[in-house]
């Protein structure tokens, strides 16, 4: 039930973009930030009032952090959940280490959901090469394989999909050298992903569910509204809650679904944080995922969520960064540009986004055909 009073410091964990954009939102609300990366000039960085330049895993130096704040969160799930665990212990960490830890480790998120009774897709645990050869006979094929920890944007997984892919599978396994998890391969109609704040107090309220579109398993463009049912959105949101309170979340955490070819929704993967099918809010919401989280992480009462205009949301890329800016003048007076301060524009690499709003959904998407920037 504590409350951080705007006039506090924040201190993140993390300072990337979404440490960047929590900074850019809690200014506006009076707060003052401080971050820990180990990248000097980081995104976040350039908006904090301080960044400390270390490694996530260096003790000392997240206690310099922690010393500095008031109240402590993280903006990325792969920081140090060790670290995050001794901060707890005597700072105000309201995330909490146990969510970090469950959310860095794909078998201990699926279980975890599994004991929930959420419906995810049907798994099971590599840590032999016998494993495989079972999963082939248990799962079927095609199947996708994913390293435990580690991996985003496509990276630790890959598609298994013939017999003759098994002998590669097991050579990929051994040379991770870590367990891996083997999940069904799930033929869907969409992907989309939901958004929930929750505070100390228990209090929650969802984004309007967002449909995803992944170009090379990056996230490439966000609709909302997303092209569901009444009931599935009901379906999705209420799946949120569920999740939510039964992690006992406090701050974001986003929930990636697969909408599959039958109609069910199966919980595909968890982020503890603001997220990126989530940056449609900054333009589009009453309130922002990133003001939402501070919010939620304060303890102070959470800000409607109301969308306020059709969305999409594309992402800019390294690749996509020059033609952007080339075309800058062209852009539609609705469409809202993001970048997020990172020096070198590397291919795939997120660079910034758009936010173009307008009536209805199918002229956003015509207008960014227009553009043939992402072509």
């Amino acid at each position: 039930m504590k409350v951080i009073k705007p006039g506090s410091t924040i201190g993140i964990l993390g300072g990337g973009q979404l440490g960047r954009m929590i900074s850019i939102a809690g200014r506006n609300m009076g707060y003052r930030f401080i971050t820990l990366d180990p990248t000097p000039d980081s995104p976040c960085g350039q908006t904090a009032d301080r960044q400390i330049v270390a490694s996530y895993s260096e003790l000392e130096a997240a206690k310099k952090l922690a010393n500095a704040s008031d109240v402590i969160t993280y903006e990325f799930e792969n920081v140090n959940a060790d670290v995050a665990s001794v901060l707890e212990t005597t700072s105000f960490v309201p995330q909490g280490s146990r969510l970090l830890k469950i959310t860095q480790n794909r078998i201990r998120e699926k279980s975890t959901l599994q004991s929930y009774e959420v419906p995810v897709a049907p798994f099971m645990i590599i840590q032999s090469e016998n494993d495989i050869c079972r999963a082939v006979e248990s799962l079927g094929l095609p199947f996708v394989m994913k390293t435990a920890e580690g991996g985003y944007d496509g990276k630790g997984q890959w598609v298994i999909r013939s017999e003759s892919e098994i002998s590669g599978a097991i050579e990929t396994w051994k040379k991770a050298d870590m367990d891996m998890i083997i999940e069904k391969f799930i033929p869907f109609s969409k992907e989309m992903s939901v958004i929930i704040a929750r505070n100390s107090q228990g209090d929650s309220k969802t984004f309007p569910p967002a449909e995803n579109v992944h170009i090379n398993n990056i996230l490439h463009q966000s609709i909302v509204p997303a092209g569901i049912t009444v009931e599935q959105k009901r379906e999705a949101e209420a799946l949120a809650i569920k999740i939510a309170d039964s992690l006992q979340v406090v701050g974001l955490i986003a929930i990636e679904m697969f909408l599959t070819n039958e109609g069910e929704i199966l919980v595909n993967e968890l982020a503890p944080r603001p997220h990126n099918s989530g940056h449609y809010s900054m333009d589009a919401c009453m309130t922002s995922q990133f003001e939402q989280h501070i919010r939620a992480i304060c303890g102070l009462p959470l800000g409607d969520t109301t969308l306020l205009s059709p969305s999409v949301m594309v992402n800019i890329l390294g690749q996509h960064l020059r033609k952007v800016l080339d075309k800058v003048e062209q852009l539609p007076p609705k469409a809202k540009l993001h970048l997020y301060g990172k020096k070198e524009a590397k291919v795939n690499r997120k660079m910034g986004h758009l936010n173009f709003l307008g009536s209805t959904t199918e002229q956003l998407l015509q207008q960014i055909k227009e553009l043939q920037i992402w072509d």
